[in-house]
């Protein structure tokens, strides 16, 4: 019996409340039609609205009291009145919403009234001086603040709602101002200034509206960097949410093939896209999903390439701007930064190529040996990842631009880099093949060393070689060395005794390979090696190295028909296929006569 007592006792607040709203929307929906009649009737010009019909209305508006009545009285006047009377009426409209109740939803209002007035300016050229006239962004903006002002208790939500509409109007309306968009992200901060970094969803989404506008309207991120309230509304972002906007901005960029050209623009442009760049507020990188991380530091990446001028000077600027930004990053960031970074200098120098000067404090203009400086420090923070194959590619490249660059000592000090590297952080043996094929193929192409440097650098290379783990692997390794003591192009490089020296020690270690072929044997075993090596000397016969004779190439050809033929031989077509192949050649070579028939004409195949 109690429990249904109380039933009725809610029954009857929430029958009263459905039928108070009843009567509430037939009353709207009268006043509503009124509204229109009377904006309908012939005599009601602008001048009669704006002196005696707007001024009576927003009177019962302010005097009646109730929250549901404003909001759907103010909704009316403005469905129902034409655009233009809105326009020239503006202060006195707006005038009556700080008088409103504190819980009428007058954002809404608000930004309907702003989503019209912006379409009555897109609908013809012709009106945008009346707006200019009637100085509708100041009247709006003022407005805003006193709502905002009024209404202590709105949410946050609700005031960024009123100036993401705000800077809708304003894109729409001025979008040559500038100074107004900014205006309207300051005011922006200024509700949010004391606030921590916003959780509410919602708020958060607005934000996101608020910024994407500009880019969206002005397709460069050029004209956002303007903007100096821009990364100050981007602070109140959660760390997520930065780095997602960071990434849209940076998509901005890529999209619409904006070259960011001066060192002031790249500063902004890192501030706001900081998320990416660092751990914000001490969140580890560690917790960040692994591809999710790996594409936003490839973003940024990319659009390290984005960032240029073809002033030296001030492309100089730009890549210590970068690089005090990225060296922030930390050790897992860095191998996806720094090497973007060494490019883009990489390219200055060639750029610069032919210029000299000793480096001599920071206000020295840009020459490769500053660079390279700058270059060296740089990849030295990969130390601290580490990422020593990494640190060793990008010693070579540099090495390889200061020999093109004729200098030396530079080049020299790279390659020392390199080596250091390869002695005393590689040590996987998969990784030890790869450095050592890179530290020959670049060392091949270095013409600027001298006998002395040279010597070294060369011996160091072959001594490394003949000590990798596998015999295949320093065979393949001491053969490729060959082509260190005999260039082409280059008259002082091409030492035929050498060359057989490296060739006859890679026979040597294959032969070796061989006496294992017991225990381990496969398409890449001794025969293969021999079939390799055969192809060296046949490469350095043609370029008329003197100590590789013809006799040589005929006890190697067959050499390998008798390891191929053998009893414990095992079948490898591949090598079979190679082999065939080779002979071909010879073949080729004998039949098509000349000179070079003539030198092969003593191998018989």
């Amino acid at each position: 019996m109690h429990g249904i007592q109380s039933l009725h006792v809610l029954k009857g607040p929430v029958r009263e409340k459905e039928k108070r709203e009843k009567e509430r929307s037939e009353l709207r929906d009268l006043v509503g039609k009124n509204l229109h009649v009377l904006s309908q009737i012939e005599g009601v010009d602008l001048d009669m609205y704006k002196d005696t019909v707007l001024p009576r209305v927003l009177e019962q508006v302010v005097n009646c009291k109730d929250e549901l009545a404003q909001y759907y009285l103010m909704d009316c006047i403005i469905q129902v009145f034409p655009d233009e009377y809105h326009l020239q009426t503006l202060e006195t409209l707006l005038g009556a919403c700080p008088q409103l109740q504190s819980t009428v939803d007058i954002k809404t209002v608000l930004s309907q009234l702003m989503d019209r007035l912006s379409n009555y300016a897109a609908s013809s050229a012709e009106v945008l001086p009346e707006f200019l006239q009637v100085e509708a962004f100041t009247k709006l903006s003022n407005a805003i603040g006193k709502v905002i002002e009024a209404q202590v208790d709105m949410p946050a939500v609700g005031a960024i709602t009123l100036y993401v509409s705000l800077l809708t109007f304003t894109l729409r309306v001025h979008p040559d101002r500038l100074d107004y968009v900014d205006q309207v992200l300051g005011a922006c901060v200024k509700k949010l200034s004391g606030k921590a970094r916003l959780e509410d969803g919602k708020a958060t989404k607005q934000i996101v509206a608020l910024l994407s506008a500009p880019l969206e309207k002005y397709n460069d991120i050029v004209t956002a960097l303007e903007l100096s309230n821009y990364p100050r509304v981007m602070d109140y972002l959660d760390n997520a949410t930065n780095k997602v906007m960071a990434v849209v901005i940076i998509q901005s960029i890529m999209k619409n093939n904006t070259y960011i050209s001066t060192s002031d623009k790249v500063e902004a442009l890192f501030e706001l896209i900081k998320g990416l760049i660092k751990d914000l507020d001490g969140s580890p990188v560690d917790e960040l999903d692994e591809e999710d991380f790996k594409e936003e530091q490839n973003s940024v990446a990319r659009l390290i390439h984005m960032l240029y001028n073809d002033d030296p000077e001030e492309m100089l600027k730009i890549i210590c701007t970068v690089r005090k930004h990225i060296l922030t990053g930390g050790p897992k960031r860095l191998p996806f930064t720094v090497p973007p970074l060494i490019f883009s200098a990489l390219k200055l120098v060639r750029q610069l190529q032919g210029q000299d000067g000793d480096v001599v404090g920071e206000d020295v203009p840009a020459t490769p040996k500053k660079i390279f400086q700058l270059l060296h420090q740089t990849i030295e923070a990969l130390s601290s990842v580490p990422a020593p194959e990494l640190a060793l590619r990008l010693y070579l490249q540099c090495a390889e631009a200061a020999n093109d660059c004729d200098l030396e000592p530079v080049a020299y000090e790279f390659f020392t880099q390199a080596f250091i590297l390869y002695e005393e952080e590689i040590a996987d043996s998969k990784a030890q093949v790869t450095a050592i094929h890179l530290i020959i193929g670049t060392l091949q192409r270095m013409n600027i060393f001298g006998v002395e440097n040279r010597d070294t650098l060369t011996h160091k290379a072959t001594g490394y070689s003949a000590k990798l783990l596998k015999k295949p692997d320093q065979c393949r390794a001491v053969y490729a060395c060959s082509h260190l003591f005999w260039v082409d192009d280059q008259d002082g490089m091409k030492d035929g005794e050498r060359v057989i020296l490296c060739l006859k020690r890679a026979l040597r270690i294959a032969n070796a390979a061989q006496q294992m072929a017991n225990v381990t044997r496969g398409s890449n075993g001794p025969v293969t090696l021999f079939v390799e090596i055969l192809n060296k000397y046949l490469y350095f016969f043609e370029k008329g190295n003197p100590q590789i004779y013809s006799a040589a190439i005929q006890d190697l050809v067959e050499l390998i028909k008798t390891e191929m033929q053998g009893d414990m031989a095992t079948p490898d077509p591949s090598a079979n296929a190679f082999f065939a192949s080779s002979l071909r050649y010879i073949q080729f070579q004998k039949q098509k006569g000349g000179i070079m028939g003539e030198k092969y004409e003593s191998i018989k195949v």
